[in-house]
């Protein structure tokens, strides 16, 4: 973080648009002189400020905050009538859907379009040189990928453009198949790997930047989205009849970008650069706390303060009462109640993802009901400090960490291969082992057909990645979206009811209220003692005991969700959108087409 923070006042002002309102706008850009080729393009140094500015542009808060919502592991905690519950939930309009992401994304691709052409005319003679501007042209490669894979994911067929506004001869543009589009990410971070140094070359001080590693496990990501399933529909008619969830039409390209995926996630692994940390837990007080490791290999980095508005720890943390030292949390998501039980039991993962307690205002520690826990990974109490403010924590989001690689290794041998390789056991199991503190009799037997194997990559995902933005999309690029959701919903209103596979979850949990005094908190979890049943005397011996009893499906004490019954607005309110072959790709906002003659007539064809 700190040497991109003292370049990147400079970046972000040479790369000023016209006026604010330019920003929000796709190619409503200003003249190419805005961009300064003259001067910004004059030598290595300066080129590198244009490129890091662009890195801003590759995060926002949407990207895990309304995007990140409804799933089997993360829902809004919002009241219904607001728009971000309202896109958690698949209650989609043309009037609720958010922009920034789109505007963002955008807004990179320009910057890094306008770096190309101006590091590409640079002349330079010293070795040293060209191998830096190498480097920066790879890194606009890479972001101008990953860009484009967050719009496709979300939106489907987008508009493209690879020149600089200023090139342009129009200003509109329509969309473009998104299977071109994937195409030419892939082209670029195959670009991108060639000419990005490995991490060990210590051209970068930190992960906040690609290296070849992050280069090389992005282009796998984006590999694996496109040969995935995803909402289609045909781009000359724009019929609703035409909708449908497929693969691209080329069954011999979905095979070569299978082998692509596996072939990226190799190098990585082949380099021994990277590696899992053997305390999973390990890798969130090291993000918490700006402490840079050989898991994560790429971090979208708050370039010193917290100025992007990410608020990361704060809308996705866990609840701190606003009296606490620790300062104000005020969680805006939490946990799908289900999501606790999926973890095996041993599993090390769970309570570091799942935080199952808030902290009260005198900095005591009360535990959650099922309704209530919030998110682990982010918590400000692992922090040393308070950061900038409350709402600005200061804490990187974790873009790809190692342990998705080995996931995809295997995902993506499993597909080529139709069935698991004995590199694709192994990398799942890689993972699945450190969840339980390395102790591989407690993991279980590991598929060892197609289908079954696939399955377990969906759940070990599922535990090993949860809450970081993911599960939205790799549910629909399965093609299973509707139905893990339709399951979910089903099993919480089981949980509610305490019926099936949660008869015999407790009723009651005791613990001991103990007060947290300092930051960077050893706690993980409250420990407690669970009752299936409880009488009243035998809880108020506990009481006695100095002990607080808490009714598991009531309201929370602290962040309450409410009761947990099936008629309640936790339950009912989940997914109450969902529909398939609709929810799966966002329409396009409204103010997004009209400013953009060229996607008139061009709207997702079911809104």
């Amino acid at each position: 973080m700190k040497i991109i923070r003292k370049i990147t006042g400079l970046s972000c002002a040479l790369f000023a648009l016209a006026s604010l309102s330019s920003c929000e706008k796709f190619l409503d850009r200003p003249a190419a002189d805005s961009f300064n080729n003259e001067t910004i393009f004059t030598s290595p140094a300066r080129a590198e400020m244009a490129v890091v500015g662009a890195y801003e542009q590759t995060f926002n808060r949407e990207l895990y905050y309304q995007f990140g919502m409804g799933t089997d592991e993360c829902m809004s905690t919002e009241g219904e009538t607001n728009s971000k519950n309202q896109v958690a939930n698949y209650v989609y309009t043309t009037a609720n859907i958010p922009t920034s992401t789109y505007s963002a994304m955008y807004l990179g691709i320009e910057y890094v379009n306008a770096a190309i052409a101006g590091i590409e005319k640079m002349q330079v003679t010293s070795q040293s040189d060209k191998a830096r501007l190498d480097m920066l042209l790879g890194e606009c490669h890479a972001i101008r990928a990953m860009n484009y894979w967050n719009l496709v994911r979300f939106f489907g067929d987008v508009p493209y453009t690879d020149i600089p506004a200023a090139q342009l001869t129009t200003f509109e543009s329509s969309r473009v198949s998104r299977d071109t589009i994937y195409d030419r990410c892939i082209a670029d971070l195959q670009k991108a790997v060639v000419l990005l140094p490995w991490k060990s070359a210590g051209a970068v001080p930190t992960a906040e930047r690609f290296t070849k590693n992050a280069a090389y496990g992005i282009l796998a990501r984006v590999a694996l989205y496109a040969a995935g399933y995803s909402l289609r529909w045909d781009l000359n008619t724009y019929s609703a009849a035409s909708v449908k969830i497929a693969q691209r039409a080329d069954a011999v390209r979905i095979k070569e970008l299978y082998k692509i995926a596996a072939d990226a996630c190799k190098a990585v692994i082949d380099k021994k650069e990277n590696a899992l940390l053997p305390k999973f837990e390990t890798v969130w007080r090291d993000l918490i706390n700006n402490r840079y490791n050989n898991e994560n290999m790429l971090e979208y980095g708050q370039f010193g303060k917290d100025n992007n508005g990410s608020a990361v720890g704060y809308t996705n943390g866990m609840f701190i009462h606003t009296s606490s030292f620790f300062g104000k949390s005020q969680p805006a998501m939490a946990a799908t109640p289900t999501y606790w039980f999926d973890f095996a039991e041993g599993d090390q993962r769970r309570d570091v993802t799942i935080a199952n307690y808030g902290i009260q205002s005198d900095n005591s520690r009360l535990m959650n009901t099922y309704s209530s826990n919030t998110i682990g990974k982010f918590r400000s109490t692992w922090g040393k400090v308070l950061g900038t403010a409350i709402n600005q924590r200061d804490i990187n989001w974790p873009v790809l960490r190692y342990a998705d690689v080995l996931l995809m290794y295997a995902e993506a041998l499993n597909e080529y291969n139709n069935g698991p390789t004995a590199e694709a056991i192994a990398a799942f199991e890689e993972v699945r082992k450190r969840g339980f503190g390395g102790d591989a009799t407690k993991i279980g037997a590991t598929p060892t057909t197609y289908t079954g194997f696939r399955q377990a990559i969906i759940d070990e995902r599922k535990f090993e990645l949860g809450f970081e933005a993911l599960r939205r999309t790799d549910l629909a690029r399965w093609g299973i979206l509707y139905e893990a959701l339709t399951e979910t919903k089903q099993k919480l209103i089981r949980l509610a009811q305490r019926a099936g596979e949660y008869q015999n979850v407790d009723s009651h949990r005791a613990y001991k209220i103990e007060k947290a005094t300092a930051f960077d908190d050893p706690v993980v979890a409250v420990p407690y003692t669970g009752y299936k049943s409880l009488t009243k005397p035998d809880s108020t011996a506990l009481v006695q005991q100095g002990f607080s009893v808490l009714r598991m499906h009531n309201a929370s004490p602290l962040n309450s969700q409410g009761v947990l019954s099936p008629t309640a607005p936790v339950v009912t309110g989940q997914f109450r959108g969902l529909e398939k072959e609709k929810v799966e790709i966002l329409p396009l906002a409204t103010s997004t087409i009209d400013i953009n003659p060229g996607l008139r007539g061009q709207q997702h064809p079911k809104y």
